[in-house]
């Protein structure tokens, strides 16, 4: 029986590692058979075709086939619209990416969650300024696509209406509970119900965007914690990446020689 073929899938590079000598192993995120992975024969050549096209943070157009669990990549081609982030937003890009490589399983797709996706590493390449806005409604999004975010608009415990005067924080154990004396930065109910509005229905990136812009404080700490227990981690590999850098920083590193690539610049600043 013939294999399956699947042709021009809008996807996006989450990771790539080395098969063989000149072939390597993608991770990739596409719309509508979620994240998979495919081999790229002989891309590590230098007269490969696929070798400037299969790049993360990237539009891609993708065709493969096979039955196996690691698919043979057939053709890439860059989609357009926008540019690979750059700086701190190639950062904050990579930390977007390693969140999906964890949160998601393969063949399972999540359209809406693609667009997200699509929309976020858009904004990153084209406004730098708003990155960690554009993480923490990322954050949410993922969170709730794949079914891991408490209900914002219950208390979590008693599973009585947050009411908009009173204050909670958001724990992973137990989704949203009162706040107590000592909590710092807790959400007022008002922005927790804005937060559960915006992300109804057929929410977009944007309203989410919108919602968190009076919050964007309060739920650095709350969504760090609920990632890191989902993903069983302690800290995301960008992040530490970010804390070595800034520690390089501080201690003072020899210039590069006049052959090395240019360093990312202002990392010490990147959010995550």
């Amino acid at each position: 029986m013939a294999s399956r073929r699947f042709a021009d899938e809008s996807a996006f590079v989450l990771h790539r590692y080395d098969w063989s000598e000149s072939s390597l192993v993608l991770e990739v995120f596409t719309r509508h058979h979620g994240r998979i992975a495919l081999v790229a024969k002989g891309v590590k050549r230098p007269t490969s075709q696929f070798r400037p096209v299969l790049l993360p943070l990237q539009p891609l157009l993708l065709s493969w086939g096979g039955d196996a669990e690691v698919r043979t990549l057939k053709s890439a081609q860059w989609q357009g619209g926008h540019v690979m982030p750059t700086g701190e937003a190639l950062l904050s890009g990579s930390y977007l990416n390693e969140l999906l490589m964890r949160l998601l399983a393969r063949d399972d797709a999540h359209e809406r969650l693609f667009d997200h996706y699509a929309m976020a590493v858009q904004l990153l390449a084209e406004q730098s300024d708003t990155q960690e806005l554009l993480l923490r409604a990322f954050e949410l999004l993922l969170l709730k696509e794949v079914g891991l975010l408490p209900d914002l608009s219950r208390d979590g415990s008693s599973m009585v209406a947050v009411d908009p005067q009173k204050a909670y924080v958001l724990v992973p154990e137990s989704g949203l509970r009162l706040a107590q004396e000592g909590d710092s930065r807790p959400l007022s109910g008002e922005q927790c119900l804005d937060l559960y509005r915006a992300m109804e229905g057929n929410s977009s990136f944007l309203a989410t965007l919108r919602a968190c812009a009076s919050c964007m404080a309060a739920l650095r700490i709350p969504l760090r914690g609920l990632l890191h227990y989902h993903c069983g981690v302690q800290v995301f590999k960008t992040r530490q990446l970010m804390i070595d850098v800034q520690a390089m920083m501080r201690s003072g590193v020899p210039p590069a020689p006049d052959n090395a690539p240019p360093p990312v610049q202002n990392l010490s600043s990147a959010p995550t």
